[in-house]
C-alpha cells in the first residue's frame, strides 16, 4: 500500500489529514497496522480533552501487542470515529480511511513540521 501524499506523518506512525474547517483527522499508518497485526480493541482519546504534542492519547490492542497512540500535534480532541469502537478491524482493512479522532490544533502552522510521505517512508523502513 502506498503512503498517501496528501497526508502528514509522525515518526511514531500516526497520520493526519487537514479538513477545510481547520481541524485534523488522525489515524495510524499502514506500516503501524502491519506491525501490530489484527486489531481487536481501541481506546480513543476523550472528546474535549487537550493533549500536548506527543502525549499518549489512546491505546490500540492487537492479537500481538498493546501499543500507545500519540497525539500528533498539541490540540483539543473535537470528535471521535465511534464506529471503530465496534469494528476496530477497519484499521487493518483501510488504515488511511479509518480515522480515529479529530483535533483542533493549538497552532495550525505546526503541521509543517510533520513528515511528508517520502520522509515518512524513509523513516518507517529504516
Amino acid at each position: 500500500m502506498k503512503t498517501p501524499t496528501q497526508l502528514k506523518y509522525t515518526p511514531s506512525h500516526e497520520w493526519i489529514a487537514e479538513a477545510s474547517d481547520g481541524t485534523l483527522r488522525a489515524g495510524i499508518t499502514n506500516f503501524a497496522q502491519e506491525q501490530l497485526g489484527d486489531i481487536v480493541y481501541l481506546e480513543l482519546p476523550k472528546t474535549g480533552q487537550h493533549y500536548a504534542e506527543g502525549a499518549v492519547c489512546g491505546v490500540i490492542e492487537s492479537v500481538k501487542a498493546v501499543s500507545d497512540i500519540y497525539m500528533p500535534l498539541a490540540g483539543t480532541v473535537v470528535g471521535l470515529n465511534e464506529a471503530l469502537a465496534k469494528t476496530p478491524e477497519q484499521v487493518n482493512a483501510d488504515p488511511y480511511g479509518a480515522w480515529m479522532f479529530a483535533l483542533k490544533p493549538d497552532r495550525a502552522a505546526d503541521t509543517a513540521k510533520l513528515l511528508d510521505s517520502a520522509a515518512y517512508e524513509s523513516h518507517a523502513h529504516t
